[in-house]
């Protein structure tokens, strides 16, 4: 059983990260916190820690459940972390990608004016209903 594990190590071991170059960059970058301090790539994880991890534009709250030096398949590396990110987190991120996209007809070519002002006005009240909520 592993005692210690570097931090960039374990987030790559536990597939959160493609390479561990990615891992030790988001360190770097300040992009993994613990307590809401940014983390080197050389802190060593001990079980129970929770990780604040950003990607891109989604942030998880992990808790290590178990260390892994070394990189296992998918099914295996879920066994070792614990997801604990708020449910309204993880709903807001994944809404992001429902957005409506307007579609004309293959061949009916530009927009008249009218069409234009058409489809601004649809676009404003999208998102006027959704700021309402």
């Amino acid at each position: 059983m592993v005692e210690k594990v570097r931090i960039d190590k374990y987030l790559w071991a536990i597939r959160l990260f493609k390479t561990r170059t990615l891992a030790t960059e988001a360190c770097k970058a300040g992009r993994v916190k613990k307590d809401g301090t940014n983390i080197k790539a050389s802190y060593e994880v001990k079980v129970g820690d929770v990780l604040q991890v950003s990607k891109n534009i989604e942030k998880k709250l992990i808790r290590v459940a178990a260390l892994l030096a070394n990189r296992v398949d998918a099914k295996k590396a879920v066994l070792h972390y614990e997801d604990i990110t708020p449910l309204e987190d993880t709903i807001k991120f994944k809404s992001m990608f429902r957005m409506p996209v307007l579609e004309r007809d293959r061949g009916t070519g530009r927009p008249t004016k009218k069409d234009r002002r058409e489809i601004d006005d649809l676009q404003d009240n999208f998102f006027m209903d959704e700021e309402d909520d």
